[in-house]
């Protein structure tokens, strides 16, 4: 009985949904970019751009313009958000440029992305704070209650206290949701993703909406890294991503390439990523806990891949015919 109390108690359920917030805009911003037809594996790389960013546009707010960050305590963290954003779309944007104009083996690209970023990083944060792999600590948003449902005694501490980043990726993955399934751009994002030429037919540009799925990938992904240095560690340092960029593209393979499945699946990966950080007294070695998000991920990759039904184009470069 205590083993079960040990997994399942508030506070485990409260860690995972914060650890789970990363996982889940990475894997919204996956969703976006191979609907529309391309493989993004740099969600890594875009993850470590948005988490120096986000501390430097929140340290440099903060600095620069001390009155107006003490008059808005949120103001900073804000900024960070936004500059990892930007980080984000336009590392996007430069994925874009390689697999969808030039046709850059879209594998290759991401990874160049990932090797890109570490070391810019590593080469700005000297530039920048005269050191190799950490930044200045920096401020977190305040915290919020969610109305009326504080009071209920078993949800009490899962929605006190909590991050407004976690309100907001929970409403992108309703309004990414609604996009995909109810919206024109979102019919003609997935189009591409499925039949290319066909939608090229009628008049669908593909290379533009192939833009937009990359750029908003590297949006989410952006912000993803933002959540991880301003709310979580309140600071940039090195390797602070863990691998969560793939993780986040398992939990879109495992969600079916939708936002409403991706957010179950992050939800299920950040569960053990939360109980991989927390001392739980079970019978077994502390070690093996620890890297429980990435058996779970092989796991779960290894036994649903095979039902997966990825976008029929996904993957595939377009080539106009009159090209």
């Amino acid at each position: 009985m205590d083993y079960v109390t040990a997994l399942f108690n508030v506070a485990l359920l409260a860690s995972a949904i914060r650890v789970t917030m990363p996982i889940l805009l990475a894997s919204l911003g996956a969703v976006y970019t191979e609907r529309s037809g391309v493989v993004n594996i740099g969600l890594e790389g875009i993850m470590i751009m948005g988490t120096f960013f986000g501390a430097v546009g929140n340290y440099a707010v903060d600095n620069r313009f001390p009155a107006l960050a003490h008059a808005w305590p949120d103001v900073a963290p804000l900024a960070g958000v936004v500059a990892a954003i930007v980080v984000g779309v336009l590392f996007g944007l430069i994925h874009g440029l390689m697999t969808i104009t030039f046709r850059v083996d879209q594998i290759i690209s991401g990874v160049a992305l990932n090797l890109l970023a570490g070391g810019l990083v590593r080469f700005l944060n000297i530039l920048l704070f005269e050191k190799a792999t950490q930044s200045p600590g920096v401020r977190g948003f305040t915290s919020l209650d969610v109305p009326f449902l504080k009071n209920i005694p078993a949800l009490g501490p899962l929605v006190t206290g909590i991050s407004p980043m976690i309100l907001v990726g929970l409403l992108c993955v309703l309004l990414s949701q609604w996009v995909l399934t109810r919206t024109r751009f979102g019919l003609r994002l997935r189009a591409v993703g499925e039949y290319p030429l066909a939608a090229d037919t009628l008049g669908v540009s593909v290379y533009r909406q192939r833009y937009a799925g990359v750029m908003l990938s590297g949006a989410f992904a952006g912000m993803a890294g933002a959540y991880l240095a301003i709310e979580q560690a309140h600071l940039y340092f090195e390797g602070m991503t863990q691998g969560r960029g793939f993780i986040a593209l398992a939990a879109m393979i495992f969600g079916n390439w939708w936002p409403l499945g991706a957010l179950g699946a992050s939800a299920l990966f950040g569960y053990f990523d939360a109980l991989s950080l927390r001392v739980v007294r079970l019978p077994v070695p502390y070690q093996f806990i620890s890297v429980l998000p990435q058996i779970v991920t092989i796991l779960v990759l290894a036994g649903f891949v095979r039902r997966a039904q990825m976008p029929a184009a996904d993957g595939v470069p377009y080539t106009k015919e009159e090209e």
